[in-house]
Order: structure tokens, then sequence, then C-alpha cells
């Protein structure tokens, strides 16, 4: 399996800059089964493809404020992009800077300081000098992702975020989920279906490029997850399908059913050929060429399909990546 198996031309002018006014307006692929054609739908009628007695996974991480903009004593310019928090004082971060910082490099945030420790694969160890929540509280930007080609504004602060996020530690969304409103989750559950949140805090590294021909020599980043009891019992229970909202669902559920474990680290790497053992369907963003996220996609759908169908996309002008929109299909 290589890199340029998960190619395809997407325009440039495709890749989403902003939401639009309304979540549920988002438009909707259903990709069809076999020899089906695909259904082009709003986002407000994924009732339609929806059953009594399946049960909805959503993944209820809240996005932080994970981007600081600082300056070194000497007064270059210094972004710092939070990965995850090791203590109170002390987060794992991606640093940007004309040149690169060094241990020890001190870097001011307003009147705050940070100093860089060790480096950690990619990253750097950063010790804050006072609580990292309430520096970021009061200085952070919300993360838009390196593909929204614009600083982030006061309405990303909402709608970069699902209605149901509720388990603050994501540096990025869980953007499958950014196309249900609360009046649209009513609906759906006066259908039947049981909608219940899991955990995955999802990390920078989401965005990380694939840079090796062979897709399996690639490392996924880390990620921490959470199932809750009353999670399990719904999915373990389910009479109808079990459906993902996005890849993120996908990679705790499969993660948790591979280890046994509904707590802990994943860095489970889903290509085609992988054994799915929970998920039946799923609803997903449109993703970039040759990243995990389509692999993962395509792992579960068909590859052949799941490109077919995204030059379908393509052609019928479909708004792709974090603010655009959405795929169901099922296994």
């Amino acid at each position: 399996m290589e890199l340029a198996d998960f190619r395809f031309d997407l325009p440039r002018e495709l890749i989403a800059q902003r939401p639009l006014d309304a979540r549920t307006d988002s438009r909707l692929l259903v990709l069809g089964r076999g020899d089906e054609p695909c259904r082009h739908l709003r986002f407000r009628h994924i009732t339609s493809v929806l059953r009594a007695d399946d049960v909805l996974v959503v993944n209820d991480t809240q996005v932080i404020k994970a981007r600081l903009l600082g300056r070194k004593p000497s007064g270059g310019r210094v972004e710092v992009f939070i990965e995850r928090l090791l203590s109170e004082r002390v987060a794992l971060c991606l640093l940007r800077a004309n040149r690169a910082p060094k241990p020890g490099q001190r870097v001011l945030v307003d009147s705050i300081e940070l100093v860089v420790g060790e480096r950690a694969g990619g990253m750097w160890e950063v010790r804050f000098d006072e609580p990292v929540d309430a520096v970021l509280e009061r200085y952070g930007d919300v993360p838009l992702p390196p593909y929204i080609e614009r600083r982030a504004e006061p309405e990303d602060e909402a709608r970069y975020q699902t209605v149901y996020a509720r388990s603050p530690g994501a540096v990025a969304a869980p953007t499958a989920g950014l196309h249900f409103d609360h009046e649209l989750l009513g609906t759906i559950a006066d259908l039947g279906v049981r909608v219940v949140p899991i955990t995955l805090h999802v990390g920078a590294g989401t965005f990380m490029p694939v840079r090796v021909d062979d897709v399996h020599q690639h490392e996924m980043h880390a990620e921490r997850y959470h199932i809750g009891a009353a999670a399990r019992e719904a999915i373990d229970a389910c009479a109808g399908r079990v459906v993902a909202v996005g890849t993120t669902v996908v990679r705790t559920l499969e993660a948790a059913a591979a280890t046994g474990s509904d707590a802990g680290e994943t860095r489970l790497f889903i290509t085609p050929g992988f054994d799915f053992r929970v998920v039946d369907a799923m609803v997903t963003n449109f993703h970039l060429p040759e990243s995990t996220l389509l692999m993962l996609v395509a792992a579960f759908a068909g590859r052949d399909r799941v490109l077919d169908a995204y030059r379908e996309a393509v052609d019928a002008g479909y708004r792709f990546c974090s603010y655009g929109d959405a795929m169901f299909c099922e296994r």
C-alpha cells in the first residue's frame, strides 16, 4: 500500500475557509452500496439514512484555545501550539520560529514566561510560570487547522466546537460532529436512535502529513481516549448499527476492541485490510489527499468506491476538510 494509492485532484478553492451560516446546511453525500449510485442530500436529512435501534456514537471532546503567539526576549516571533498538558505548568508543544528553539530558550506571551525544555519527537516540553489552562484562557487562540488560511475570529470559538463538547483537551475539532445542532440531535433521538458520547482528545498530529511512500512505515501520534460505562453498555447492546460520528470515534471504538481497554492511549493506524470489529457505519468529512484520515475511510468503505465518491464530490463542488461537507458510508 503506497502513498500514491490515496491521491486525487483537489482544487484549492474547495477547501472550506469558513463555516456555513447554519450547521445543518452542509451537504451530505451518501455513499452507495455495491452498484448503487451516491445520493446527494443536505445534512439535516441524515435522518433518512439512520434507523431506529441504531446507536450514534459522538466524540464529546472540547477544543481548547491551544495556539499562543509569543516572542523571544530578542523580539523574534514564536508560535506555541499546545499538543497536550503534561502537568499543571508543563505542556508538550509544537514551536514555530525563524530559528529552531533550543533547551533553555525563553519565550514571552505578554508578561508570562515560558521556558523550552527537552525535545520529545517533533515537539518540545515547555514549562509555564503560571498554570497552562489560565494562560490559554487569557491569551490562547482557537487552533484552526493549517489549511484554513486565516487567523481565528470570534465566531470560530463556537463554530469550531461541537454542540455536545464537554471534555476539554482536544487541539483539533472532531469535525464530523460540527454538522449537528441540538434540534437535529433531538429529531434523531425521536427516531429511536440512541446518541451516546465517548471521548478522544484529538492531537495536533492529526494534521501531520505522511512522509513515506510505504504507508505502513508511518507512525501515528498517540491520542487519549475514554469510553464510559453507559456508552459501553449501549454499544454492546446495540440491536441496529453502531454509527460512528467521525474518524476519531472509529479509532476509539476499534482501539478499545483490539486492546480490551476502555481508557488509555491509542496509536491505531487504520489502512485498507483492517478488520473492523465494532463500527457498522460512519459519518465523516471529506479529507485531504494522502492523509491518514482518507486511508481510514478507504479501509472502511473500500478504496476504489471512496475515491470514486471523492471525485464525484469534487465535480459537484462539495466543500472539503474541517468546515466542509460530510459523507455517510456503511462498512
